[in-house]
């Protein structure tokens, strides 16, 4: 099913030159993990206590696509340039589920979005990622297929956050768009539990 994930090859390689720079200046795939986990604490906390302000909305999707930068700059640390580790493993699982529920669960605070649908948004996105990872655990690859990964969430949210930094604020509109949200995050699980098992009986 397309997902946003599709574009990830093209991005690494605008990212290529970047990356051998940073590893030729001595840093570890793991700082750069670290390092987009605090970005999205540090604009989750805006969000949360600026309900509504347009400045952390502004900023959203721009800390959004250095985030999704970073994360892509960590894996081609880890793997083109042998930085791989049992702990850079635990960190990147785990950052991008706090990184996840720091961005995106202060819109539960916004009067005009349905907190229940926005936390089960985040709920499922976190369940989708471990069905991912479970893949590995039963003998498959990890999975990423979509139709709503991280990278898919990233655009979701970041155009609402957009939207409504310049004055949309109709809750029925947000209620279709994370209600579709929520439908898709949880065909998602359902995808990736398929694809892992497709995948072991065809091995």
């Amino acid at each position: 099913m397309p997902t946003v994930y599709q574009l990830k090859s093209r991005f690494q390689d605008l990212l290529r030159p970047l990356c051998k720079w940073l590893a030729a200046s001595g840093v570890t795939a793991n700082r750069v993990t670290l390092a987009a986990l605090g970005l999205s604490v540090l604009e989750g906390c805006a969000l949360w206590l600026f309900p509504g302000a347009v400045l952390p909305l502004v900023l959203l999707p721009v800390v959004l696509f250095v985030r999704m930068g970073l994360n892509a700059i960590d894996g081609m640390l880890a793997r083109e340039h042998d930085q791989k580790s049992d702990l850079g493993a635990l960190l990147n699982e785990l950052g991008d589920v706090l990184s996840d529920a720091a961005l995106y669960l202060p819109f539960a605070l916004l009067p005009f979005v349905s907190g229940p649908l926005v936390v089960g948004l985040v709920v499922l996105a976190v369940i989708g990622e471990m069905t991912g990872v479970i893949a590995v655990q039963i003998g498959a690859g990890r999975r990423y297929d979509g139709p709503l990964g991280k990278s898919d969430r990233a655009v979701l949210f970041g155009l609402s956050g957009s939207l409504m930094a310049f004055g949309l604020t109709a809750p029925l509109f947000y209620q279709i768009v994370f209600g579709a949200g929520l439908l898709l995050a949880a065909l998602t699980i359902v995808n990736r539990a398929r694809s892992a098992l497709k995948e072991l009986e065809t091995a």
